[in-house]
């Protein structure tokens, strides 16, 4: 007979197994660090398997369409977390679509280590951005299953959840980065799909003692209309196909339609939710003070998602990576963020819990982090038009370090002020509207990459840079008008 959710909720206090966690944290944790460590060394390498030359390993395509590629991808991964959301909410339940996303995803990185060429990218990294997708939209609902409402470990819990993440993002780029530069591309994504595997496995053994709740649909779809929604999927995907094989979709407009279909969904979102009637005036004026709040978010992650697209190739290109008479691997730059975020997150988190009402506002808190990202960029104006290997990686430390605590004062805050802005009846669409801010600023990231390829450095840093900080200013002397139509939240 199945648990009460009020008997859960009580044996979740009683469990302490893993560092005063309850243990199933353990499979969670473990599934998404290996998550992590598959994506980030995979997308680690990406890049360069797009656009270095056959005798190097990689498919010689021009670093403009690659950059595209990955931007698109990028995008792609987070359109995907609204369709796992849904699938989650009205199908199958956040753990089950945790589960087989996850076998979704090593399948995807085994199609990269295993099928050459353009068709083993396309197969992979579709089957990769659907998985990821699915876990990232329901992994953290499941880590919130396993704690009452009150529960004092929860905050503790998601730290812990969170220095998975960053693990698993900080050791992926390394170890793939290694095999690729000593055995070839393939084996960095044969050993993303072992990392995958891993994860996969660990979690089949803990899965069981999750509790009902995870598996729980909250909106279950009728039967009745399964084979409807069965049909549109597969419409869906029969359009995509043939628009693919009639050349209207390609490699070089991919990034293009992946921002039109962001934004079309953006903007359907906020149609959607403003003209509810279940929306009260008051919830109304707090989704209209999110709409300059995603504006920031998507120009933030359009300069922060870089690190994946003109990062990658200026470190390939520009960086000095001599350490002692040995060449570090293009890929150890993206391991560099991850160290920053696991050193820097915990130095903030007690700041806000030090100042607490006397923090920043949010808006203020997004109007900082949108405009220090801009100052990230303009830091590379000093190197700019260099020779190659031209650039210390000292310098590169100093940059990478301006954009994670960009980061820090917008990422957490940007979820966590969605789901205060949220409408009762909309909570999970207002998450999925941060992340469309972000599938947005990800797409932008490598049609701005491709620019990057045409135009002087000092032109492309410098107006990037530009702009960040005026939309940083410009949301910081709007703070308090938006303020009032956030209505009581800060």
């Amino acid at each position: 007979m199945p648990m009460s959710q009020a008997t859960q909720p009580s044996l979740a206090r009683e469990d302490h197994s893993f560092f005063g966690q309850p243990r199933s944290l353990a499979s969670i944790f473990g599934v998404e660090m290996w998550e992590r460590f598959s994506f980030y060394g995979m997308q680690g390498i990406l890049l360069l398997y797009l656009y270095y030359s056959a005798a190097e390993g990689g498919l010689g395509i021009p670093q403009s369409t690659a950059a595209g590629i990955v931007g698109a991808y990028g995008g792609s991964v987070y359109l995907s977390t609204i369709v796992g959301a849904w699938v989650a909410d009205r199908i199958l339940g956040s753990e089950r679509v945790l589960f087989y996303s996850a076998i979704v995803i090593m399948c995807g990185h085994i199609a990269l280590a295993l099928i050459p060429g353009v068709p083993g990218v396309a197969t992979g990294l579709i089957l990769v951005a659907v998985g990821s997708g699915g876990l990232k939209a329901n992994a953290t609902s499941v880590v919130g299953t396993l704690y009452a409402e009150k529960d004092p470990r929860r905050d503790a819990g998601f730290s812990i959840f969170y220095l998975g993440i960053n693990l698993g993002a900080f050791l992926g780029p390394i170890l793939t980065g290694l095999l690729q530069q000593s055995l070839g591309f393939h084996f960095g994504f044969a050993l993303a799909a072992i990392g995958m595997a891993i994860g996969l496995t660990q979690y089949s053994f803990g899965r069981k003692r999750l509790p009902d709740v995870a598996r729980r649909v909250p909106d279950p779809l009728p039967r009745s209309r399964w084979p409807l929604f069965g049909a549109i999927g597969a419409l869906v995907v029969v359009v995509i196909v043939v628009l693919v094989a009639f050349g209207v979709i390609t490699a070089d407009n991919l990034v293009i339609i992946v921002i039109g279909v962001t934004i079309v969904a953006a903007v359907a979102y906020f149609v959607v939710i403003l003209s509810s009637s279940q929306v009260t005036t008051v919830e109304r004026r707090r989704v209209f003070a999110f709409i300059p709040l995603f504006i920031a978010s998507a120009a933030f992650w359009s300069l922060y998602q870089q690190q994946f697209t003109v990062v990658t190739i200026y470190s390939d290109e520009r960086l000095d990576r001599n350490l002692l008479g040995w060449e570090m691997p293009v890929p150890w730059v993206q391991s560099i963020n991850p160290i920053f975020i696991i050193l820097l997150s915990g130095v903030f988190a007690a700041l806000w819990t030090r100042w607490g009402a006397k923090q920043p506002s949010t808006p203020l808190k997004f109007a900082a982090g949108t405009t220090i990202m801009g100052i990230g960029f303009l830091l590379f104006l000093p190197f700019a038009g260099g020779g190659a290997h031209s650039t210390p990686l000292l310098a590169m430390l100093g940059i990478l370090l301006v954009f994670t605590i960009a980061e820090l004062l917008l990422s957490p805050v940007g979820l966590s002020v969605s789901t205060k802005l949220a409408p009762e009846a909309f909570t999970t669409q207002m998450v999925a509207l941060f992340f469309l801010s972000v599938a947005l600023g990800t797409a932008v990231s490598g049609r701005l990459a491709e620019w990057y390829l045409t135009v002087p450095e000092t032109l492309y840093f410098g107006v990037l840079g530009g702009i960040a900080i005026v939309l940083g200013v410009a949301l910081a002397i709007a703070a308090r008008p938006v303020l009032r139509l956030m209505s009581g939240v800060r």
